[in-house]
């Protein structure tokens, strides 16, 4: 049913292709329009749009290290460093 086809970049120029798969789940999720970047062109640009967050430290409540996080902690919440939220959410 898809074919692969090679696309050009927008952002730079260059030859990329969007495989039957990608196709596939394209379809599958409802996208009408075909990619217009690169794979290294949108992970640039998803790079870019993460650099400008801000961070905050803080002490994880289950093992006592320090948590880094993309919000400002409240008092009244616990707070988990990647790993311990990687392990409660595995229990889940």
């Amino acid at each position: 049913m898809f074919e692969d086809k090679t696309l050009i970049c927008k952002d730079c120029g260059n030859e990329f292709v969007f495989t039957a798969g990608e196709q596939e789940f394209f379809a599958e999720k409802g996208f009408t329009n075909e990619p217009q970047r690169c794979k290294a062109c949108r992970d640039a640009r998803k790079a870019a749009s993460r650099s400008g967050r801000q961070t905050y430290k803080a002490v994880c409540a289950a093992c006592g290290g320090e948590a880094i996080i993309p919000f400002q902690p409240r008092e009244d919440r616990p707070v988990y460093c990647s790993e311990c939220f990687a392990k409660m959410k595995e229990q889940d």
